[in-house]
């Protein structure tokens, strides 16, 4: 049987995220390999993180709905985005999940309309 041509999914979450398992069950439904990090348990590296902050922006990232973000009071601060790149290394709980990407293509947050292109450019 030959080898699928299409680039596996790369998807950074955590197991309680609802959006993370939507995510999951989207490309495990389209039979698309999915590689999943739980960032719980290991946190992006930090060159990954700077790729999708390269391709998306550093505010994309965050989850400025989330509860960490509120506790901290970011929402009050002005942070340049080398000091937010920052404050994500160092706390993945302010990350906007998950963090898909699938080849040289990048999300934050449940992107469905953006992961139907890519499914259907591959099919």
């Amino acid at each position: 049987m030959p080898a699928d041509p299409r680039p596996g999914v790369q998807v950074f979450g955590r197991r309680d995220s609802r959006d993370t398992q939507k995510a999951l069950r989207f490309f495990r439904e389209r039979r698309v390999p999915v590689h999943f990090v739980d960032v719980a348990v290991r946190p992006p590296a930090p060159g990954e993180l700077r790729r999708f902050a390269q391709r998306l922006g550093v505010t994309a990232l965050v989850d400025v709905d989330g509860r960490r973000y509120r506790d901290l009071g970011l929402g009050y601060m002005r942070l340049g985005e080398d000091d937010l790149l920052e404050r994500l290394l160092a706390d993945p709980s302010l990350l906007r999940l998950p963090l898909v990407r699938y080849g040289n293509a990048f999300t934050a947050g449940a992107a469905e309309e953006a992961w139907r292109d890519w499914v259907r450019i591959t099919a």
